[in-house]
């Protein structure tokens, strides 16, 4: 049974046959899933989809690339989403430098509201980080994220900065990448992480795992993660299945 922390079955891409999808994930023994919604045309679709499906669930928050498009409404929206009972987390937040369209000291703002909403209605949140590390880590820290928690998703930073996360109440996600042969940082991630704050997740339509890298990613492929993991760390993909879930229930309050 597993539990794929991430994906975006809102996505366009899934448009034609989420259905489709859903069940091929089912088949391979995804039970579990959080759809997350980033902007106004994903949010409200991610939560359609989790009141469709019993053992699917629906994260709200708002993408640092459209940082500078989130006005007062918006978070109001998402503290009203967020008593939904099929909403479990708050996010994708964070930072992305990377991309231009949102100026840093916007994406550094929304990213602060989000993270006093997420503890004003009690909530975990979901941090999405590109090339950000160190102003992620101080923002989470300023503004005591621990009280909250949440997940470091699709990780794919060093390896040195595991343990300041795991301080901060933070479960460390890993995707497709820790598949990829040239990809030595998740690897290194996926040993050391304990497994009491270990999760995995697909982020699709993004980052497919090997052998089905550059195609597009689907939930039923997070099998596929956990099987690396339990190479790399020797043991079984039942060991990685059970405790990656159980981590997931956890953190996300499910009474299950």
């Amino acid at each position: 049974m597993l539990f794929d922390t991430h994906v975006h079955l809102n996505a366009r891409d899934f448009f034609e046959d989420r259905e489709e999808t859903i069940q091929r994930a089912f088949d391979a023994g995804v039970k579990y899933m959080v759809v997350v919604g980033f902007d106004r045309e994903t949010i409200p679709l991610a939560i359609e989809i989790a009141e469709q499906y019993e053992t699917i669930y629906a994260a709200v928050g708002w993408h640092p690339v459209d940082a500078i498009d989130m006005t007062g409404e918006e978070l109001a929206w998402i503290e009203e989403l967020s008593s939904h009972p099929k909403v479990v987390a708050i996010g994708e937040m964070g930072l992305d430098y990377h991309w231009d369209k949102s100026p840093k000291d916007v994406q550094k703002e929304v990213f602060r509201k989000q993270i006093r909403l997420a503890k004003k209605v009690n909530m975990p949140i979901i941090i999405h980080n590109r090339e950000a590390t160190e102003d992620i880590i101080d923002i989470l820290k300023q503004e005591n994220a621990e009280v909250i928690g949440g997940i470091m998703h699709c990780y794919n930073d060093s390896a040195d900065y595991v343990q300041t996360c795991l301080d901060m109440n933070f479960y460390i996600s890993l995707g497709g990448p820790v598949t990829f042969k040239n990809a030595t940082l998740p690897k290194e991630v996926a040993v050391q992480v304990p497994m009491d704050r270990l999760l995995i997740e697909t982020d699709a339509p993004f980052l497919a795992p090997h052998p089905n890298r550059g195609k597009r990613n689907e939930p039923a492929y997070v099998k596929l993660v956990a099987e690396k993991i339990a190479e790399l760390r020797e043991t079984t993909l039942d060991e990685i299945c059970e405790n990656t879930t159980k981590n997931a229930i956890s953190l996300f309050g499910l009474n299950l």
